[in-house]
């Protein structure tokens, strides 16, 4: 079922060439550090690029191009419940773990059950609504309390 994964870094050079973008060593920046992350607000992006030495850049420049990415289908994102966006690499159908105590995302790969939900959900009719897409989303805490030395 996966329909898309995350593009390469010379994936992301003909996308945004295809849309008059430049590959900018921010640009670069962002993609490289999305792909070592996974799912992360612009504050970890930019963390993470200022850790690598991989471009000069802000907060703001992180979040104006991931939601730029967003955009153009790069990236997928979604609210945190600490009211901050973070974005996915992952565009493909596919379940989130959101750890709410420590604000985080975590992939569930379950083909057959989204496939369940979608086929369930497919077939129902909310009144004044058309469904677009289905977002399935499990909110958790750890069980297990990570003791420190």
């Amino acid at each position: 079922m996966m329909t898309h994964k995350c593009p390469t870094t010379e994936e992301l050079k003909q996308i945004l060439k295809k849309h008059s973008l430049k590959a900018t060593p921010q640009r670069l920046a962002v993609h490289e550090a999305m792909m070592t992350l996974g799912h992360a607000s612009a504050d970890m992006v930019t963390e993470t690029i200022k850790e690598k030495g991989l471009a000069s850049t802000t907060v703001a420049s992180v979040y104006n191009i991931l939601t730029q990415m967003a955009m153009l289908g790069v990236y997928s994102y979604r609210m945190s419940s600490n009211s901050k966006m973070y974005f996915d690499v992952n565009t493909f159908k596919h379940i989130h773990l959101y750890d709410q105590d420590n604000h985080m995302f975590k992939d569930v790969i379950d083909d057959e059950l989204v496939s369940l939900i979608e086929s369930h959900l497919g077939k129902k009719r909310f009144k004044g609504y058309k469904v677009e897409s289905i977002d399935i989303q499990i909110v958790g805490r750890p069980t297990r309390k990570k003791y420190t030395v």
